[in-house]
């Protein structure tokens, strides 16, 4: 606050207030913050205290936020120069930069912000009677007359009893906070909402999880800025909707079923923003044209028709951001695409310019090569990407040294073009893919550079470059010694035909990925900072020398795996931190029965004759994974890994035991994993301590007959458990459950499940159950479960045909009930689901599925107290 502040009378001002003078009873917000709001400027005070609608720490996004200020005209009328959306910016960043709002600590690099308690505190405060927060809303949610702007995670009663709208009849925002756990269960809730609040500004059905279906009467909501159905189920916007002249934001991204936008959307002459991102939108309507205020619209879907062709977008001059062209194959002619006038798009950073797959029959290579030169884009580009383009070569634009400003840069299934476009003089590329170019078969010297662009070092700025799924690519001519000065990702991926030729000297390099190349023949590049190498089923590639400095090595495929452990014996690195050795038959051992001294992490596979060191200790390695591998061994001896803090056993018939002395403890074990060893007999009887491990997992070991005794002092402080397939299991140990304990899966374990009682449990609150588990045809049991569960998930269990009531009557703090691909289950036996449950998921299971819908009077009295049931993915 104070350092906008440079008078001293400012200083003493703020030192003089009486604020810091009010008594403690009358002061429930803290009064340096009530200082700090009361000298925010007028403009911002509004903008601050609307966002009392959020819960304490939600993540809002900035540009979402924005757009809700502009929807309640809390932002002022720009100069000329400045949009709205730009005005919305320096409101925001003025609030960040004065810490009423922080960037996420979750995403920190992301557009994602929270505020901290205390400023929602004082947000909720200011925001009195006018703003209404609740984290459900029903007949008895209480709200003041006054209201304007209400919140709410989920309606907790049917709608048509609600009677919160006679109070609050006039609230100008409507916004639904997205709760994954607490989603909509009411499908009328949209057509009570839109025929009473009738003068909405806001209206958010965003991840409304029942089936969404807008009324005609949305027509009527005349002052209606802003719409918001995100990821829900509409299949159709009505017509009405094009009645609401002053709609300024309409988002129908990842509306999986909508496939058309209303015909007459063209009448919105206030829209700005449209979303329709990962929506199936089939075309565009027509007319599109006129929408001349659109600054943000994502994506438009080239139509087969004059009016909605892409000469349309040659109206819509001032879009801004993000901007992707689908279904280009239906220009049909080079004009068409003059006159969308995307060069003059200044505004646009990102584009894509995407060709739908298959139509490939018929093709004008001349008349492909000049649609895409004619969507030569604006000079400020910063992203192109190229999606299906179907001629034969690139247009001049497509890297041409003038787009100073692109950073990034992404070629995809361009199949036709037998050469790649010279993108080496493009200054500030930094990152670059390609992928399934299925007709290049050389990457040669014009890749690099123009002939007229001799004195210029290739790809000066190239950071990342990502090649893959390139079918014919067979050659690398890697001409310029100078290029790619400060590259430091490459990874080549899926390129079958690939021989030779790959860049000599890479002085930045830090990592390098080669995978699936089988015919490549040739060296690793010079590389004198290289930290991470993969190299994965391409076992001719060869090696001028072992890159001293590398810290992560991931070998996949016997000739390697053999010259990497020669090279290791050899050379005994000091850097080597992470060791990753896959698929190789021969007998192989480490340098004098030791793994390299600076190992951290070691994870081999498939390497079944590998003698594995276990006469030394090895005090650095923090995790060890052995799946498939070290034929000969049968008892791993902890004691020489007394700093593990995961590992994992896998895949290792011969495995019978693991060895530990009573006096030593795996302090620093945190997880822990055995699966499929079928000889595993047992744990250690004593001298087993792993005082840190959260978590167990114990998976298809048949042998395997009891879990370690007196696991509470074994593993006090374990919260996860999981136990698959082990039939020999009856019962939990004795000695008491560790006291942290909180998750327990149980998969197949019949005689586990079989039992009368888990005791020492009562500290679990949530448990999944997970069949075949043939013969269990009633769960569960009277007093099996621990009464502590809030959570309980059976599944695939193939017999269940009762689910038993008497079995969860005391579990007094269930909440959530998932039953999930029973086949059989037909019956619910007792008297009722538990008093305390809110939430209800059936799915995929067709005969409870069936007598639900039926309301069946042996099955509904007992479920239907339940607050939100939820059948097949859609909540009834």
């Amino acid at each position: 606050m104070l350092r906008r502040k440079h008078a001293l009378r400012d200083w003493i001002n703020v030192l003089e207030s009486d604020i810091w003078k009010l008594p403690e009873s009358q002061c429930k917000i803290i009064p340096a913050l009530r200082i700090s709001y009361n000298h925010l400027p007028p403009h911002l005070k509004r903008c601050f205290v609307y966002c009392s609608l959020y819960p304490k720490d939600y993540e809002f996004r900035k540009d979402e936020l924005i757009l809700l200020w502009m929807a309640e005209d809390l932002l002022k009328a720009p100069r000329k120069e400045k949009t709205l959306e730009e005005v919305g910016e320096e409101y925001f960043d003025d609030l960040v930069s004065r810490s009423f709002f922080q960037c996420s600590t979750l995403r920190p690099s992301s557009n994602y912000f929270i505020m901290h308690d205390l400023m929602h505190d004082l947000a909720t405060f200011l925001g009195g009677e006018f703003y209404f927060r609740a984290n459900e809303l029903g007949k008895e949610t209480k709200i003041h007359r006054k209201t304007r702007h209400l919140s709410f995670a989920r309606f907790s009663d049917p709608v048509s009893d609600i009677e919160v709208f006679e109070t609050a009849k006039f609230p100008r925002t409507f916004l639904q906070i997205h709760d994954e756990d607490s989603p909509f269960n009411n499908e009328k809730a949209p057509r009570i909402i839109v025929s009473t609040l009738k003068y909405l500004r806001v209206l958010k059905f965003g991840d409304y999880q029942s089936k969404l279906v807008l009324p005609d009467s949305i027509g009527e909501l005349i002052h209606l800025r802003y719409l918001n159905l995100n990821v829900t189920s509409i299949a159709m916007l009505p017509e009405s909707l094009c009645n609401v002249y002053n709609l300024q934001t309409l988002k129908l991204e990842s509306c999986f079923n909508l496939t058309e936008l209303p015909r007459n959307i063209q009448n919105l002459v206030n829209l700005r923003h449209l979303r329709i991102f990962n929506t199936p939108i089939k075309e565009m309507p027509k007319r599109m044209g006129k929408l001349n205020q659109l600054h943000d619209l994502d994506c438009y879907v080239v139509g087969e028709h004059k009016e909605n062709s892409i000469k349309e977008l040659g109206g819509l001059p001032n879009l801004h951001g993000s901007f992707s062209i689908e279904k280009l194959e239906n220009i049909t002619k080079g004009e068409e695409a003059l006159e969308a006038r995307i060069m003059d798009k200044k505004h646009i950073t990102h584009l894509s310019l995407i060709w739908s797959e298959g139509n490939d029959d018929i093709i004008d290579f001349q008349i492909e090569l000049d649609v895409l030169g004619k969507l030569q884009p604006h000079q400020d580009l910063k992203l192109l990407k190229i999606i299906g383009y179907r001629g034969t070569r690139f247009p001049e634009w497509v890297g041409n040294f003038s787009y100073k400003n692109i950073t990034s840069l992404y070629l995809h299934r361009c199949n036709n073009c037998c050469m790649l476009p010279s993108l080496g003089q493009l200054p500030s590329l930094s990152d670059l893919v390609i992928s399934n170019m299925n007709s290049v078969k050389a990457i040669d010297a014009g890749f690099y550079k123009k002939d007229d662009c001799s004195s210029v070092t290739p790809f000066p700025s190239l950071e990342y470059l990502h090649i893959y799924d390139m079918p014919c690519w067979e050659m690398w001519n890697a001409f310029d010694s100078e290029a790619f000065p400060v590259l430091e990702n490459l990874y080549i991926e899926r390129c079958p035909k690939l021989r030779g030729g790959l860049p000599d000297h890479l002085p930045a390099l830090e990592t390098l990925i080669i995978k699936n190349c089988e015919l490549l023949v040739s060296s690793v590049p010079m590389a004198p900072t290289l930290q991470r190498l993969t190299i994965g089923n391409s076992n001719k590639v060869a090696f001028r020398e072992f890159p001293l400095l590398v810290k992560d090595l991931r070998i996949e495929g016997r000739t390697m795996v053999e010259f990497m452990m020669e090279a290791i014996t050899n050379i005994q690195p000091t850097c080597l931190q992470s060791l990753s050795l896959k698929d190789c038959s021969t007998a192989i051992s480490f340098p004098g029965d030791r793994l390299p001294a600076s190992l951290k992490s070691l994870y081999i596979s498939g390497l079944n004759k590998l003698k594995f060191p276990v006469q030394h200790k090895h005090e650095l390695l923090e995790s060890l994974t052995i799946i498939n591998s070290c034929g000969s061994l049968k008892s791993l001896p902890l004691i020489n890994f007394p700093n593990l803090i995961i590992l994992e056993i896998k895949d290792c018939e011969n495995m019978e035991s693991l060895l530990v002395l009573e006096s030593e403890s795996l302090k620093s074990l945190n997880y822990f994993a055995i699966e499929r060893c079928p000889n595993f007999v047992s744990f250690p009887g004593e001298g087993l301590c792993m005082p840190n491990l959260t978590c167990l997992i114990v998976y298809d070991c048949d042998k395997l007959k009891s879990l370690p005794n007196q696991m509470e002092t074994v593993f006090p402080k374990m919260e996860y458990l999981h136990i698959c397939n082990c039939q020999q299991i009856e019962s939990f140990p004795g000695g008491g459950m560790p006291p942290n304990l909180r998750t327990v899966d149980i998969k197949n374990c019949v005689k586990l499940l079989s039992n009368q009682a888990w005791v020492c449990m009562n500290m679990v609150t949530s448990l999944e159950v997970c069949g075949p588990c043939d013969g269990i045809k009633s769960f569960p049991n009277e007093s099996l479960l621990p009464p502590s569960l809030v959570s309980l998930h059976l599944r695939y269990l193939s017999s269940l045909e009762t689910l038993d009531c008497k079995g969860l009557l005391h579990l007094t703090s269930l909440q959530e009930l998932n039953i999930e691909r029973c086949q059989r289950l037909e019956n619910i036996a007792g008297e009722k689901l538990p008093l305390s449950l809110i939430k209800l998921k059936i799915y995929k299971c067709p005969l409870l599925k069936q007598l639900c819908h039926k309301k069946d009077r042996q099955i509904w009295p007992k479920i239907c107290h339940v607050r939100g049931i939820n059948i097949d993915h859609r909540w009834v």
